[in-house]
């Protein structure tokens, strides 16, 4: 199981990468493995307002339908269209060409005030280490 080390995650499987007071949000490696193939992915729209561990989308696979939570506050800024026509690029490749969306941050925010909720890449491990 890949855990990029300059990221940030959630107990529900999400990823942030924060670039200033843009945040990139996807689904992590372990959560990918656990869904099985991606089959669709319902994003939340650009221009949409998300709350920080509030449903925001929702990842269907062979296996189940599961919600997507954003790990931050802000305005979505962009969404992955690639993922529309090749849902399975969050299999593939989930840090990378399988990112989902990207939120702006409220004003004033930036890596210092990301919600104390997220885990670090070896909180994270230490939460998915009997699952895998």
């Amino acid at each position: 199981m890949s855990v990029p080390a300059e990221l940030r995650y959630t107990a529900e499987h999400e990823w942030v990468a924060m670039n200033g007071p843009t945040a990139t949000v996807g689904i992590t490696d372990f959560a990918a493995r656990s869904l099985g193939d991606v089959v669709y992915v319902s994003l939340p729209a650009e221009g949409a307002s998300v709350t920080a561990e509030e449903p925001c989308g929702e990842v269907e696979s062979t296996k189940s339908v599961s919600d997507l939570y954003s790990p931050v506050d802000g305005e979505v800024t962009d969404i992955n269209g690639d993922l529309e026509d090749d849902p399975g690029l969050v299999n593939a490749d989930p840090y990378g060409a399988g990112w989902m969306f990207r939120v702006r941050l409220p004003p004033g925010s930036g890596d210092e005030d990301l919600p104390p909720g997220l885990l670090t890449p070896g909180e994270y491990e230490e939460l998915t280490k009997d699952s895998d």
